[in-house]
C-alpha cells in the first residue's frame, strides 16, 4: 500500500495542473470510508479559495440523441477555442457494484488523448437529479486545477435533474429533429430549467425535419420557460459538426453576459447556500440509517410492512421514535 498523501501534496498537485493528483482527489471526495471524510473536507476547504472561475455547462438530452457524440463534437470546438474543458460524465450505478457501468471515457476517446480536456465518469451511487453524490466537490477541484469549462453530462431525462441546476451555471437540453411531440413528454419542470435547447443530428434528410422542429420549441419556451434571458433554440450535427461553432459562440456570449450583469455571482451565492441544505439533508440521512437502534430494527419493521401488519407511516414513525430514544441516551 502506497503511503497516504498529505492535504498540502494534494492541493498543490491540483493546483498544479496535476491530472493523476486531480484524478485521486476525486476519488478522495468520491469515497465512503470514514478515514478519507476528514481529508476530503480538508482538501475541499484549501481549494475551495481558487475555484469559482469556470463556466459550468449541464446536458442532458431524449434517450437516442446521442450525447455522448454531441458532448465530444462541441468539447473539440471548446478547446479549438483555447479553453481548458473537464467533462463530468454522471453514469448510472450498478445495483451490485455502485460503480460507474457506461464508462463515458471509452465513448470519447479522441477527446480524452486531448491534453486540454479532462474526463471523469462518475457513478450516481443512488443519488437522484442525475448527478452523482460528490458533484459539486468534483466540480471545485476540476475548477482548481485550472479547467475553463466544466461540462456535466447527466442521466437521462425527464427525472428529477433540478439538483443539476442548482450546481451549474447553464442547461443545456438536447433534442431529436421531427420529434415535436417528445415535448409533451417532457416535464415542465425541465424545459423552465433549459437555457439552450439543441436539436441534434440535423444532417442529410433530418435538416428541413429539424428547422421545422426548432421553430416549435422555441414558440413552446417562449411559454413555458420563466428564465431573464429568453432561452433559445439551435439546430446542429454532432457528425459533420455544423452548428457547433454558433453555439460555442452562444456559450461565451452568455457566461459573458450573466458575469457582466451580476447574474452570475447571485446566481453562485444561492447555489453555495443549496449545496449546504443538500450536505445537511445527506448527513441526517446517514446519521439516521447508521444509528444502532435503527440498524437492529429496520429488518423486522421492513417485514412488517412487506407483510401488511405496519403501515408504512406506521413503520417510519416507529424507526423514528427508535432513533429518538436512542439519540436521547447518548
Amino acid at each position: 500500500m502506497r503511503p497516504r498523501l498529505t492535504v498540502e501534496q494534494y492541493t498543490n498537485g491540483i493546483l498544479a495542473g496535476d491530472r493523476s493528483l486531480l484524478s485521486q482527489g476525486i476519488t478522495l471526495v468520491e469515497s465512503t470510508l470514514a478515514a478519507d471524510r476528514k481529508l476530503a473536507k480538508d482538501l475541499i476547504n484549501h481549494s475551495m479559495p481558487h475555484a469559482g472561475h469556470s463556466f459550468r455547462v449541464a446536458i442532458t438530452g431524449v434517450p437516442g440523441v446521442g450525447k455522448s457524440s454531441f458532448i465530444e463534437a462541441i468539447g473539440s470546438k471548446i478547446v479549438e477555442a483555447g479553453y481548458k474543458l473537464a467533462i463530468l460524465a454522471i453514469d448510472p450505478s450498478s445495483s451490485q457494484s455502485r460503480g460507474s457501468i457506461l464508462g463515458d471515457k471509452t465513448r470519447m476517446q479522441a477527446l480524452a488523448q486531448d491534453p486540454r480536456v479532462f474526463i471523469r465518469p462518475s457513478p450516481t451511487a443512488g443519488t437522484l437529479g442525475g448527478v452523482a453524490r460528490s458533484t459539486r466537490e468534483t466540480i471545485l477541484l476540476c475548477e482548481a486545477a485550472g479547467f475553463d469549462f466544466i461540462i456535466v453530462e447527466t442521466v437521462g431525462v425527464g427525472q428529477s435533474e433540478t439538483l443539476v441546476k442548482q450546481m451549474t451555471d447553464f442547461f443545456m437540453l438536447l433534442m431529436l429533429p421531427g420529434a415535436g411531440d417528445e415535448l409533451q413528454g417532457i416535464k415542465r419542470g425541465i424545459i423552465e430549467m433549459v437555457d439552450l435547447m439543441v436539436i441534434n443530428k440535423a444532417d442529410g434528410a433530418n435538416v428541413l425535419a429539424a428547422e421545422l422542429a426548432a421553430k416549435e420549441y422555441q414558440s413552446a419556451l417562449h411559454y413555458l420557460s420563466p428564465s431573464a434571458i429568453p432561452p433559445q433554440v439551435r439546430i446542429c450535427s454532432a457528425l459533420t459538426h455544423q452548428g457547433l461553432d454558433e453555439i460555442v459562440n452562444y456559450l461565451q456570449g452568455y457566461y459573458n453576459t450573466i458575469s457582466d450583469n451580476g447574474q452570475l455571482g447571485l446566481q453562485r451565492k444561492r447555489q453555495q447556500v443549496a449545496w449546504m441544505h443538500a450536505y445537511l439533508q445527506q448527513q441526517f440521512s446517514e446519521l439516521f440509517y447508521e444509528n444502532n437502534s435503527i440498524k437492529t430494527r429496520i429488518e423486522a419493521i421492513e417485514s412488517g410492512v412487506m407483510e401488511g401488519t405496519l403501515w408504512p407511516v406506521e413503520a417510519a414513525e416507529l424507526l423514528l421514535s427508535f432513533f429518538h430514544n436512542e439519540r436521547k441516551t447518548q
